[in-house]
């Protein structure tokens, strides 16, 4: 599968670069892996890694190219918004390709290697849905791993759910997804997002007027906005009343900055759509640490890093994963060395998304048969971010949440994100 002329789809196996990259031995692994000579598209690939090792996309076209020689493998599929957001389409990409490298190499898939189509959707319902039936019209893959955005990820899961093909979103927190169908799942269970935030803000950061800045557009953080609200309204803690719409072409930042601090705002909460997080960081430049700043986890991204440094100093984000929040896992530190840097969580909960699949393939060839034992209740997987099973609904049980934030590391200008201590 690769793209069709005329179509603007962007799937591939192998056969296309979809990443922005001007590596000429990517290219031409990618010229011989489309005309069919993997010896070359082997060797091209694995020259590609050695300039460029941090490239999931090339890993991942090198593990298909293994798979394609030995006729025996599994195949799978990830979608991501590398058009509109290439880091978060990278972060995700990272995850899948981690996983299958290590599937791969332990070939525990009874023996199978597994083959994974990359496509980019945008964050776009519609290229989404287009994308979604392309996959399900491929009756040899079995599953897929995405979309990102609920903005892709709900639209998509309708067409998967009418034509019974198993979906894990490792990223969405869409309340639409939960329950919606069996063959819908998600690796992160943002239900107690809002709360842990919340507990923080009211018993330790004791800021007792908080301005929300939401994205209404986006509906997983204008949900997660909503719950914080809720959670946040207890005796002598509000939500202040300054409007912040972060989608409002006519927003001016400064000067609903002034009126929040007029109105005696002591904090405030950023929710912005992940494909404009530059929103939230010039929301977080206006406020020149007046306010405390919070987010959701959309902000937990190397852009927040680079982009914000000192304007988001500080920040508190509550997030699914952090390296160092499960001690002994053996995942941040694999892939610190194969990735040469630290990763987030979304390639935690991407990696673990294509765990989870290979996984459930040990004991079925089948989407149909998949999803039954992912609902299984003895169905257990050690990932990234902990044991993951699943509720009925596709939803995760029980997995934590962590609490971070921005601070400077010593002696440069550099930033990162640190676990606060409970």
């Amino acid at each position: 599968m690769k793209n069709t002329p005329g179509t603007g789809l962007e799937i591939s196996y192998g056969g296309q670069i979809l990443q922005t990259d001007t590596n000429s031995c990517k290219k031409a692994g990618t010229q011989a892996f489309a005309s069919g000579n993997y010896n070359d598209a082997l060797n091209n690939f694995k020259l590609s890694l050695q300039k460029n090792p941090n490239d999931p996309e090339t890993l991942i076209y090198f593990n298909n190219v293994k798979a394609r020689q030995t006729s025996n493998s599994l195949k799978i599929a990830v979608s991501v918004p590398i058009g509109t957001n290439p880091n978060v389409a990278g972060e995700i990409l990272r995850g899948v390709a981690q996983a299958q490298d290590e599937v791969n190499k332990s070939s525990n898939i009874n023996g199978k290697l597994l083959e994974v189509a990359i496509a980019n959707d945008d964050n776009d319902s519609s290229k989404a849905q287009n994308i979604a039936r392309q996959f399900v019209n491929d009756k040899t893959i079995l599953a897929v791993v995405g979309h990102n955005a609920s903005e892709a990820a709900v639209p998509a899961a309708f067409v998967y759910k009418s034509e019974k093909l198993v979906m894990l979103s490792p990223t969405s927190f869409d309340q639409r997804l939960s329950g919606l169908s069996n063959y819908i799942f998600r690796t992160v269970n943002t239900n107690n997002l809002a709360r842990s935030l919340s507990d923080y803000i009211i018993k330790t950061a004791t800021k007792t007027n908080i301005v929300i800045c939401v994205d209404p557009e986006s509906a997983d953080n204008r949900w997660l906005a909503d719950e914080f609200s809720k959670a946040i309204e207890q005796p002598n803690y509000k939500i202040n009343p300054t409007p912040c719409n972060l989608s409002d072409p006519a927003f001016d930042p400064n000067t609903m900055i002034s009126k929040a601090i007029t109105s005696q705002a002591n904090g405030l909460f950023l929710a912005p759509y992940i494909d404009r997080i530059n929103k939230g960081l010039e929301v977080a430049r206006a406020s020149k640490g007046r306010l405390q700043l919070f987010s959701s986890p959309t902000m937990y991204t190397q852009q927040t890093l680079a982009n914000g440094k000192a304007d988001v100093n500080g920040m508190i984000l509550a997030v699914p994963w952090h390296p160092q929040a499960i001690s002994g896992n053996p995942f941040p530190q694999n892939a610190q060395k194969l990735w040469g840097g630290p990763v987030n969580w979304r390639t935690a909960t991407a990696y673990d998304a294509t765990i989870v699949i290979a996984k459930g393939l040990q004991q079925t060839k089948t989407s149909e048969e998949l999803q039954k034992v992912l609902h299984s209740p003895s169905f257990s997987v050690d990932g990234a971010t902990g044991n993951i099973q699943f509720s009925q609904s596709g939803d995760r049980i029980n997995n934590e949440i962590f609490l971070v934030k921005v601070q400077q590391k010593a002696g440069t200008d550099k930033y990162e994100f640190v676990p606060i201590q409970p």
